[in-house]
């Protein structure tokens, strides 16, 4: 996807819902031995998408910058720019 990325933050998990400092394109890590899901809601609650994430797995997932992803503790998110 991404050619060069510029971190926007630090990373962190995601245990309880987090908007990772509004970020619209954030990186997600599994750092887990088990596949774990994220969930992608918007500011009021309502449930946008989910994707399950395999061990290991990155996803690079695009967001408006109130919405909230949501996984586990060793789900680890960071808020990114990229360029292509």
């Amino acid at each position: 996807m991404a050619s060069t990325i510029k971190l926007l933050g630090s990373e962190g998990n995601l245990s309880s819902a987090s908007n990772v400092g509004f970020a619209k394109v954030v990186r997600v890590l599994n750092n887990k031995s088990s596949v774990q899901a994220i969930t992608w809601k918007n500011a009021g609650g309502a449930t946008l998408g989910t994707v399950t994430l395999a061990a290991g797995e990155v996803a690079y997932i695009e967001k408006a910058s109130t919405d909230t992803l949501t996984g586990v503790a060793t789900s680890l998110a960071v808020g990114v720019a990229y360029t292509n």
